[in-house]
């Protein structure tokens, strides 16, 4: 029996490869359940195959990041599961050199949208995340980030980015 690689899920980023500008606009203080604040700025990032299209790497940069104004690098990795059918994503920041979150997201696309969850311990509390992509098609994508503090029944958008391509 011949696996199936073109539908098994391993391609669901291959629209995401390449070079891209991004309008990203999130909650001053993400993890502030309270804050209205809005903040815009701008970034770039470059997302490439690993491993044979298992997985890719996506390294991000902001020249300034509100709301101190100070850079950010920082690089998503998303390893592709066969057995499961599941993407699991890692968030990696040089705000925190040496971590690597022992949580990945986790989840799977549905055509062209997908969705992944975490639970995470924000300030004691267990919040749920989640993270939706969508492939506009071969000039866009969008990503956004919400929480729910109350398993799931509601979801709060704290962080949400627009991507044009740029290559």
């Amino acid at each position: 029996m011949t696996e199936n690689t073109h539908t098994d899920g391993r391609h669901d980023f291959d629209f995401f490869h390449g070079h891209w500008r991004t309008r990203n606009r999130k909650l001053a203080d993400v993890l502030d359940r309270d804050c209205t604040t809005w903040v815009e700025f701008d970034s770039t990032l470059r997302c490439e195959p690993v491993l044979g299209g298992l997985g890719n790497v996506e390294p991000f940069s902001a020249p300034a990041m509100p709301p101190s104004g100070d850079p950010l690098e920082a690089m998503t990795l998303r390893l592709f599961d066969p057995r499961t059918g599941n993407w699991r994503i890692w968030w990696i920041s040089a705000r925190q050199p040496g971590l690597l979150d022992d949580n990945p997201m986790e989840g799977r696309f549905n055509g062209k949208h997908g969705e992944f969850f975490a639970v995470e311990i924000i300030n004691g509390e267990e919040v749920r995340v989640k993270w939706d992509w969508d492939d506009l098609g071969p000039q866009g994508a969008l990503w956004e980030q919400r929480f729910s503090y109350d398993d799931g029944v509601t979801w709060h958008l704290n962080w949400s980015s627009a991507h044009t391509r740029s290559d």
